[in-house]
C-alpha cells in the first residue's frame, strides 16, 4: 500500500506559509496583524457588519476561537462589535478606519504570497491544483458535518 502524504504536506505548508506571511507583514510595518487575524479581516472586507455566526462560517473558525481573536482585534482597534438594530441579542462585527487603512498593504502581501505559492507553475497547473484543493476541502467539510 502506498502511503499518501497529502494531509501532512498541507499541514506543513500551513505552518511554513504562516511564518512567511507574518514575516512579510512585519516587513510592511503591519506585524500587529497575524495571518489568522488577517483571515478574519479579509472576510470582513468581502462583507462588513455581519453577525459572529456568519463570520465564523466565512473564516471556518470555531466560534470560541473566533471570539478570542475578535477580542484582540477589537482591543487593538481593527474591528468593533455592535448590537444589531434588528435583534439586540445579535452582535455584528464591523470594520474600523484603522482596518481600512491597512487593507491595501495587507492585500499586497497576499499577492506576494500567491507569487510564492505558484512560482514555477503555469495557469493550467494552478487551476488543477486549486480544483483539487477545493475537492479536499469539500470532502473534509462533508466529513465534519456528518459527525456533528
Amino acid at each position: 500500500m502506498i502511503k499518501r502524504r497529502g494531509g501532512s504536506l498541507i499541514s506543513k505548508i500551513h505552518q511554513v506559509s504562516g511564518r512567511i506571511f507574518n514575516r512579510l507583514l512585519i516587513g510592511e510595518g503591519i506585524g500587529e496583524i497575524n495571518s489568522a487575524q488577517g483571515r478574519i479581516l479579509f472576510a470582513l472586507w468581502e462583507e462588513d457588519n455581519i453577525p459572529i455566526t456568519a463570520l465564523s462560517k466565512k473564516t471556518m473558525l470555531e466560534r470560541s476561537t473566533l471570539t478570542g481573536m475578535l477580542d484582540r482585534l477589537e482591543r487593538d482597534g481593527f474591528v468593533a462589535r455592535e448590537a444589531s438594530p434588528d435583534d439586540r441579542r445579535v452582535l455584528l462585527i464591523r470594520r474600523t478606519e484603522k482596518d481600512r487603512g491597512l487593507q491595501q498593504k495587507y492585500l499586497e502581501v497576499s499577492d506576494r504570497m500567491c507569487d510564492i505559492f505558484y512560482r514555477g507553475m503555469d495557469n493550467a497547473e494552478i487551476d488543477r491544483f486549486e480544483r483539487n484543493l477545493s475537492r479536499i476541502l469539500d470532502n473534509c467539510i462533508g466529513e465534519e458535518n456528518s459527525h456533528g
